[in-house]
């Protein structure tokens, strides 16, 4: 079973909740979202940031088996282009669960009118595998556990 830490500090909210069709119907992945309560986001697990957006609004981390998580900074973050984002860790670095990747100004993005709910999906999970989300309300970033991805047992 693998950890997936919370890349936030807030409450726990299902991606059903998420006010955008592709994240919660899940177009990108299965996963969570997050409203943050304070500027800053990190890795949820080890391994190596394959995309940080231009616009800093979004990441990726793909540790050394394969597992992709990808973090998005809000919602229709992008259109701030960059404004109120800035960069901790750069694309193609090895970053440890818990290394701050991302800090943000929350307070500028609720005043420019985006929503700051945070979705965390896992991408392209491979086959054989599959998401326990955690039952906690509330989480603290890269040290509360926010899914766990578990081998899927093909015992006969």
């Amino acid at each position: 079973m693998v950890p997936i830490l919370s890349p936030f500090t807030g409450r726990v909210v299902p991606l059903d909740e998420v006010p955008d069709p592709v994240f919660a119907e899940r177009m990108l992945g299965e996963g969570v979202a997050v409203d943050p309560g304070e500027g800053i986001a990190v890795a949820p697990i080890r391994g190596r940031l394959v995309v940080l957006h231009s616009a800093n609004h979004a990441f990726a981390i793909e540790a050394e088996n394969g597992l992709k998580v990808l973090v998005h900074i809000g919602l229709d973050t992008v259109h701030l282009r960059g404004e109120g984002f800035e960069r901790l860790a750069h694309e193609g670095d090895w970053v440890e669960a818990g290394q701050p990747i991302v800090r943000f100004e929350p307070g500028r993005i609720r005043a420019a009118g985006y929503c700051l709910l945070s979705p965390v999906v896992l991408p392209d999970l491979p086959e054989g595998y599959r998401i326990q989300h955690v039952t906690a309300s509330e989480v603290v970033a890269g040290r509360d556990p926010l899914l766990y991805v578990m081998v899927v047992s093909h015992a006969g």
